[in-house]
Formats: structure tokens, sequence, C-alpha cells
């Protein structure tokens, strides 16, 4: 199935590694500009190498999304380098060492919300005055999880932010449904993605709860199924699908 970015203008954040990697890739391939931001500039430009032949342009930003400031600025660089900003996919997100309420640590809450939460607040206010200010609309898609549908499937800090995200992805669907803005979120089970190797100390009670759930699982998804399903929700193709979370987990949360 062909899709039509070109000429397009997408953010994407987390874009060094994983779903974030898979996705600005896709999106370059077929034609759009990219603004891929994330910490490690080393990895967005080997990113940018391996996109040389594609029809579409990957543009770097380095940046700590955790600082606020950061997150209007790579829409400003959108702006600058496309026109306008017309898709932005809010995909940087950390884990919370799977922490029950009883041993959650308010400095870990902390950075969890201002990643999960708070960058995507921020990035979604400045798309979302471009959009209005041009008047084309435009597409906003955040990267949640079933953590943020369901309470068995991280810590508590994790969970309380996904859960978040959605009621904000449900929110500013409806605000925005008549200004041509759509905002639906993506709520992947298990991925084949770096994120889980950053639980350094987890929670032994945490994680043995999380896991005695996780048995039902039939696989991890690969990295760019998710993509795929990012690009076609993106696209004019779906144009209809808005104020939605899309569960993508082989089934598992159904049982």
């Amino acid at each position: 199935m062909e899709f039509q970015f070109k000429n397009k203008t997408v953010v994407v954040t987390g874009a060094s590694s994983g779903m974030g990697y898979a996705i600005a890739q896709s999106f370059v391939k077929e034609g759009a500009t990219v603004i891929a931001v994330a910490r490690r500039a080393e990895r967005l430009e080997e990113l940018k190498e391996s996109l040389k032949d594609a029809s579409g342009v990957l543009v770097p930003v380095t940046a700590d999304l955790a600082v606020d400031e950061n997150n209007s600025l790579m829409v400003e660089t959108a702006v600058k380098e496309g026109g306008r900003i017309d898709v932005l996919i809010n995909n940087a997100g950390m884990m919370d060492e799977f922490m029950p309420i009883g041993e959650v640590d308010d400095a870990l809450w902390d950075k969890v919300f201002k990643i999960n939460l708070d960058s995507p607040r921020h990035a979604m206010k400045a798309a979302v005055n471009h959009m209005l200010s041009d008047g084309k609309g435009g597409v906003i898609i955040n990267i949640a999880s079933i953590g943020g549908l369901e309470g068995c499937r991280a810590g508590a800090a994790y969970t309380a932010s996904k859960h978040a995200l959605v009621g904000l992805t449900k929110n500013t669907a409806y605000m925005y449904a008549h200004d041509n803005i759509r905002c639906l979120a993506i709520c992947p089970g298990g991925v084949k993605t770096e994120v889980g190797k950053y639980a350094s100390h987890p929670s032994e009670k945490g994680i043995q709860r999380v896991m005695s759930g996780l048995d039902a699982n039939i696989r991890q998804a690969d990295v760019q199924e998710i993509a795929d399903l990012v690009l076609f929700m993106a696209s004019e193709k779906a144009d209809f699908v808005n104020g939605t979370a899309i569960t993508v987990d082989g089934g598992v949360s159904a049982n």
C-alpha cells in the first residue's frame, strides 16, 4: 500500500531506536521531510545515513525532551524546514522500575510524567497552534501503551502517565475535530525495543506481578509492525479515525 507523504512535514520523537527509529524511516521512505528528535546524536546520524537513497529527507535534531522548550522548538524546526507541521508522532517514553504505589519514588514519578506526559503536552500545544494558524489541520499520534488502558502492565507511574496520555489524546481529538485536526493513540503490548533495559533496579513485587500476567502473550511485536500502523493512521486513508486508542497486542488483552 502506498501513502502520500511527499511534501509533508513530520516530527518523530524518540527516533534514535526502536519504534521511533522505524517510524522515522518509514515516513522518509514515503517521501516526507522528517524531523527526527532524540538525545543520541550518533544514532540519528546512523538513521540519516540509512536513508540517503530514500525519496524523503531526514533532519536530525538532538534534544532532551525533559526540557519543556525543546518540545516547542522541534515543532518550530518542522515549520522552518517544511513550511508547516503535518504530523506529530509523540513516541519518546520511559519505564518506571515497575514500582507499585507503596514503593514509588517521588523523583522517578516526576521524571516519568515529564517524559511520558508533559513532553507530549508541550509538543501537542505547539503543533495544534501551528495547525490552527494555517487552517490546514493535521494529525497527532501519541504512542501510549496497553499500560494506558489496563493496570497490570507496569508500575504505578508509567501506568498513570499513559492513562493520562490517552485521556489527553481523546480530549484533543474532540476539541479540534472541526478544525481538521485528528488525534489518536497507539497502544502497543510487548514490542522488541530498548525501553525495558532501562529498568535498572526493578521492584521485586512489581516485576513479579507484571510478569505473572504475560503468559498469554503470543509474541512481541516487531517495531516495523507498529510503524506500519502509524503510517496508515497518519495518512488520508484513515481520515475518519479520530479520538481513539488503538490496541496492538496480538489479542493478549482480549483474554
